[in-house]
């Protein structure tokens, strides 16, 4: 089969701590004075090797983004969402060009149906010696109805869903404006968490690379649809042009927009 067949060490990952779903349980990201493997910092961000090796043979790391454990990215400032996004692209980009992996995941987990284990807010980058980059994505996965554009970064809703419902896609186009991507992602989650759907409560964000272009796609979770999982079928769904139009309003309109201090 042409597909990434990836080994997971499952013996690992039952030693993972998790405090998602059991919430009283310790936060190893709050105990930043027990922290090892330290890369980075800046700030209160801090960029680390993962302790839990879960896929084998790859390198795993984690940014964790500030020291607050019960906020998310709506809650940062501009400037905090934008060093953030910074450092993740920083050392996405120098582990891309380090020459030992010849792909790199990055990504964000947030909430109970994302895949995390810990609340605390953090992203993750992979990199893989071997893995097929051509079968990551698929450009037409990333285009959409435009809502804005900016210093040649664009935020869109899919046309195309890598799944399904209400992804929103940012795209930087060569030389784009990295401090416009986040604030276009920091829109993306807040929209999603807010006005999207109620009661929402988990994303991801998941970033890929082709030629000299950034692509992010933000993309509300839920129970996944039977027909994406079983079958492979991606849904189009119907209200692609009244969120484009709402995220507009709330975030764009003068009479309206929600501003970012």
């Amino acid at each position: 089969m042409n597909i990434n067949l990836i080994k997971f060490n499952t013996d690992v990952g039952k030693t993972k701590p998790e405090n998602i779903v059991h919430a009283d349980n310790a936060c190893p990201f709050c105990d930043v004075a027990n922290l090892t493997g330290i890369l980075d910092t800046d700030g209160d961000i801090i960029f680390l090797k993962n302790k839990y090796i879960v896929i084998e043979g790859a390198d795993q790391f984690v940014l964790i983004e500030g020291r607050e454990c019960e906020v998310d990215m709506p809650n940062y400032s501009r400037e905090k969402m934008r060093r953030v996004i910074r450092m993740g692209l920083k050392h996405w980009r120098q582990l891309l060009t380090y020459g030992k992996y010849e792909e790199v995941l990055f990504f964000k987990n947030f909430g109970p149906m994302s895949g995390g284990t810990i609340r605390h807010p953090h992203m993750q980058l992979v990199g893989f010696p071997k893995l097929k980059s051509e079968l990551l994505f698929d450009v037409e996965e990333l285009r959409g109805l435009v809502i804005a554009k900016k210093d040649n970064v664009e935020l869109n809703v899919s046309t195309c869903p890598r799944v399904g419902f209400g992804e929103l896609n940012v795209v930087v186009e060569k030389g784009g404006n990295v401090d416009v991507l986040a604030d276009f992602l920091q829109i993306g989650v807040h929209y999603l968490t807010n006005f999207f759907r109620k009661n929402l409560h988990s994303y991801n964000i998941f970033f890929y690379r082709r030629a000299e272009n950034i692509f992010a796609k933000i993309m509300p979770r839920f129970a996944t649809s039977p027909y994406f999982v079983g079958y492979n079928i991606h849904f189009l769904p119907r209200n692609v042009p009244q969120i484009a139009k709402e995220v507009y309003e709330i975030y764009f309109s003068e009479d309206k927009k929600i501003i970012f201090k």
